[in-house]
């Protein structure tokens, strides 16, 4: 089973009044670390949707990556258009896969773990969508089959990503994981500072 992934990071850190892609944690980028959390997994290539400053971050992402690995693509409209845009430009530069991770690019701290999680219970359950779930809530990142790429490039109604789910809802499937790093993002400087604390602790 050939697994990619995608990572959305063209939005403008407006919450953060930061550049969050590139504030660091430890040694790295956030967007290294989201980026590595994928690698590590067993993801082949990973697709970065960039929009704002994209520039910037092509040069820092190539110069850390092997090409053969990493996938940049813009999303030109990323200041008007939603998230669901930003999947859509993901998935047409996406080389070909069975299936596809998606997660934030603001999420760096999911465990090697909960993908493999993720990926065992799609292939066991044939399910087209297996999320992890912590404390009964879906989270990031979910595990999407390649054939569910045409709903998804298709829909062209409101309520975005959340709507595409119930399209698909009777495909989805859950697995419980333990891991903090499916809800931890960078929204804000206090969830910056969570991730900060969180990574310190969970490497040390």
């Amino acid at each position: 089973m050939k697994i990619n992934g995608i990572i959305l990071a063209a939005g403008m850190s407006s919450r953060m009044e930061a550049f969050k892609p590139l504030l660091k944690l430890k040694d790295k980028t956030i967007i290294e670390c989201s980026i590595d959390s994928m690698l590590c997994a067993g993801v082949q290539q990973v697709v970065v949707v960039l929009g704002h400053r994209a520039q910037e971050l092509e040069t820092v992402l190539l110069s850390r990556y092997e090409h053969s690995r990493l996938v940049l693509v813009r999303n030109s409209h990323y200041a008007e258009m939603d998230m669901l845009m930003s999947v859509k430009i993901g998935i047409s530069a996406l080389p070909v896969c069975d299936a596809f991770f998606l997660l934030p690019g603001d999420m760096p701290a999911v465990n090697s773990q909960t993908f493999l999680k993720v990926k065992e219970t799609m292939v066991r359950s044939q399910a087209l969508i297996a999320f992890p779930s912590l404390e009964g809530h879906r989270k990031h990142p979910p595990l999407i089959s390649a054939k569910c790429m045409d709903t998804i490039c298709k829909f062209d109604g409101t309520g975005g990503l959340r709507e595409v789910w119930k399209q698909l809802e009777s495909e989805i499937v859950t697995v419980a994981v333990d891991d903090a790093g499916c809800r931890l993002d960078a929204d804000t400087r206090a969830d910056y500072q969570r991730l900060v604390d969180y990574m310190e602790f969970s490497n040390s």
